[in-house]
C-alpha cells in the first residue's frame, strides 16, 4: 500500500513537472528538442509507476504509420519512450482529462470523435497530410482497449491515410507481463474501470514489464484496406503469441 501511494505521488509530481516544461520551455524549443523531452518524460512516467520497458526491434526513420494493439492508456507512453516523434490519433474524450490533456496536446495529438463517420474522414485527411509532411502517425485500430491476448477486430478506415500516401506501416505488439502472468491483469483497462482505477492497479503491481515488439515495416501502396487490416491483426496476434 505504501509503495503504491509513493508511486502515485511520484507520478503526480512528474505530471506537474511535464506541465511546467510544456508551458515554460516548449515555446522556445525546436521540434527535435521537444521530441527529446517527450521521450524522456514518457520513459520516466513508466519508471515512476514501477514499470520496466523492454524493446525488441526498431522503428524505421521518416514517415510511417504505427499500428499497435491497445491494452492501456500507458501504451502511448511506451511508444513515446522509444519513438517520441509519433503523433497519436486519440479519442476526443481525453481533451477533458485534467492536467494530462495539456501534455497530450503537446505531443501534437490528432483527435477523433469516434461516433462521427464524417469526423473519421476529416482525421484521415489530417493523417495523410502529416504523413506527406514526413511525420510519424500512430493508431490503435481496435478502437478501444482489450484484455491483451485476444485482439479485437481491426478497423480499416484510418489505414486509408497510409494507403493514399504510400507510407510504410510499422506494426507494434504491446504486452504487459508480471512474474505470475504473461498478460498481466494489472494493466488491463476495460469495462467500467476509470483512469483512477487503472492508476491504482498499476501502482500496486509487482514486477510489471511492458514488452514493446517493433515489427518490420509493411508496404501499404495500392492495398485493400480491409485485407490490410486483417493482415496486420494476424501479424500482431502471432507476435503476441510468440513473445
Amino acid at each position: 500500500m505504501l509503495r503504491a501511494v509513493w508511486r502515485l505521488l511520484r507520478a503526480l509530481g512528474h505530471v506537474l513537472h511535464g506541465m511546467a516544461i510544456v508551458l515554460l520551455r516548449f515555446p522556445s524549443l525546436a521540434p527535435a528538442a521537444r521530441e527529446a523531452r517527450v521521450g524522456w518524460w514518457a520513459a520516466k512516467m513508466l519508471r515512476c509507476l514501477g514499470l520496466e520497458l523492454r524493446v525488441q526491434g526498431r522503428f524505421k526513420p521518416g514517415a510511417k504509420l504505427i499500428v499497435a494493439n491497445h491494452v492501456s492508456w500507458l501504451d502511448i507512453m511506451a511508444v513515446h519512450a522509444v519513438c517520441p516523434e509519433a503523433r497519436f490519433v486519440s479519442k476526443a474524450d481525453v481533451q477533458g482529462w485534467p492536467l494530462l490533456n495539456r501534455l497530450i496536446d503537446s505531443a501534437r495529438t490528432l483527435y477523433i470523435r469516434r461516433e462521427s463517420r464524417r469526423d473519421a474522414l476529416r482525421v484521415v485527411h489530417d493523417m495523410a497530410a502529416a504523413l506527406q509532411a514526413g511525420d510519424t502517425v500512430a493508431v490503435f485500430p481496435e478502437g478501444t482497449t482489450g484484455t491483451g491476448p485476444d485482439l479485437l477486430p481491426f478497423h480499416a478506415n484510418l489505414l486509408q491515410a497510409a494507403i493514399a500516401t504510400g507510407a510504410a506501416i510499422q506494426p507494434v505488439a504491446l504486452r504487459y507481463a508480471d512474474p505470475r502472468h504473461r498478460f498481466s491483469p494489472a494493466a488491463t483497462w476495460v469495462g467500467d474501470a476509470t483512469l483512477l482505477d487503472s492508476l491504482w492497479a498499476l501502482a500496486r503491481a509487482d514486477g510489471l514489464v511492458v514488452h514493446l515488439d517493433v515489427i518490420e515495416p509493411q508496404a501499404s501502396a495500392h492495398a485493400d484496406r480491409r485485407a490490410l487490416a486483417a493482415s496486420l491483426q494476424t501479424l500482431i496476434g502471432e507476435r503476441l503469441a510468440a513473445q
